[in-house]
């Protein structure tokens, strides 16, 4: 037989490398090799590099499982949010790795896809591997979600939106006030018939949707709400389909506020597919002002979240808790707010010369 080959074959007779190993090939105890593992300021560096040397070459990975028995510490924090390809949530991952990671913390991050279900079950696993914390994006959990994550016994985070009863600590806005806001702006700018473009439906966008409501009932513009709004989920094309809906119904529309971002890019693609002008014809705005925005021509208008803030600051409260003396933050509900973006899409009615909708337009 050549050298390095086996008559094992590939797949079997391989065992996990363990701590012994890695004592034996460093010519040192397990005990030594645990500590200088843990504790590396507790071994010489001369020490040190041999062990270090022989992780490197039996590719050894430390049974956390073990660690964590023995320490009562598994430095992982759990992170559920509704989508991986969302890029909303892409700033708020990226705060909590920059927070994390250097910290000496692991993420454990799972996908709830927006399914109440899902995210009960994406619970229920990760506090079976008993993180140190849990963070969750969004506070409509079921009944039993909200019973594990109650009696967790470890910090937990609410994100996105505010509660009026949080679990324990709760960071984000209010997404109701939001969708009020963006919809008074269009209303100060002289909008009158005012549309609202919705997808997915989640609690979040409900919400939002149910502010562009109240404020168009506060305004007396309420009487027949024009809602373009559909279960499906959220894309750029689905932005243009709902707008062409809304302009079948209503051809004087002057304004769409846009549950979010995508759709509102897809708002302005269809109308200039028609040859609508924005401003001009139809005021846009969208929400979580997301790059896109402001590279847009002409550029959108949108409410800005601050999602790296949230995520930050979650991370932040959380190492206070499990690294200090372990006593929540004296104030658990804390509002970020957000901030309504003004760009070229959106302007006041009389300024755009707004008399009437273009002659392309109106045969759309």
């Amino acid at each position: 037989m050549r050298p390095g080959e086996t008559d094992v074959a590939p797949g079997q007779g391989r065992r996990r490398t363990t701590l012994s190993d890695v004592a034996a090939r460093a010519g040192v105890s397990p005990v030594t090799v645990s500590r200088a593992l843990r504790r590396p300021d507790m071994v010489s560096a001369d020490l040190r590099a041999r062990i270090d040397q022989a992780v490197r070459e039996l590719a050894y990975i430390p049974n956390q499982l073990a660690s964590a028995l023995a320490s009562a510490r598994t430095h992982m924090v759990g992170v559920v949010i509704p989508s991986l390809t969302n890029g909303v949530f892409a700033d708020y991952l990226r705060a909590l790795h920059d927070l994390f990671v250097p910290a000496g913390i692991q993420l454990l991050v799972s996908n709830s896809r927006y399914s109440p279900v899902e995210e009960e079950a994406a619970i229920a696993t990760i506090l079976g591997q008993s993180p140190e914390a849990i963070i969750v994006a969004g506070i409509d959990q079921t009944a039993r979600a909200r019973r594990l994550l109650e009696r967790a016994g470890i910090p937990v985070v609410q994100t996105m939106e505010l509660a009026e009863d949080p679990v324990d600590i709760n960071i984000g806005l209010s997404q109701h006030e939001a969708g009020l806001a963006a919809t008074r702006y269009l209303i100060g700018l002289g909008h009158r018939r005012i549309g609202h473009i919705s997808a997915r439906l989640d609690p979040r966008s409900r919400r939002r949707a149910a502010g562009y409501a109240a404020a168009m009932e506060q305004a007396g513009l309420g009487r027949e709400p024009l809602l373009a709004a559909t279960l499906r989920p959220s894309t750029v094309a689905l932005g243009a389909e709902l707008l062409g809906s809304l302009l079948a119904r209503e051809r004087r529309l002057e304004a769409a506020f846009c549950c979010n971002d995508d759709l509102a890019l897809g708002a302005l693609f269809e109308c200039q597919r028609r040859g609508i002008r924005v401003p001009g014809d139809i005021a846009l705005i969208g929400f979580n002002d997301l790059e896109f925005c402001a590279s847009a021509f002409p550029s959108l208008s949108s409410v800005a979240v601050p999602r790296y803030e949230m995520g930050r600051r979650a991370g932040e409260i959380v190492l206070e808790v499990i690294r200090g003396s372990g006593n929540r933050p004296a104030t658990r509900r804390i509002d970020l707010g957000f901030a309504i973006r003004e760009r070229q899409s959106t302007s006041p009615r009389d300024a755009a010369g707004q008399a009437g909708r273009s002659p392309a337009a109106s045969q759309a």
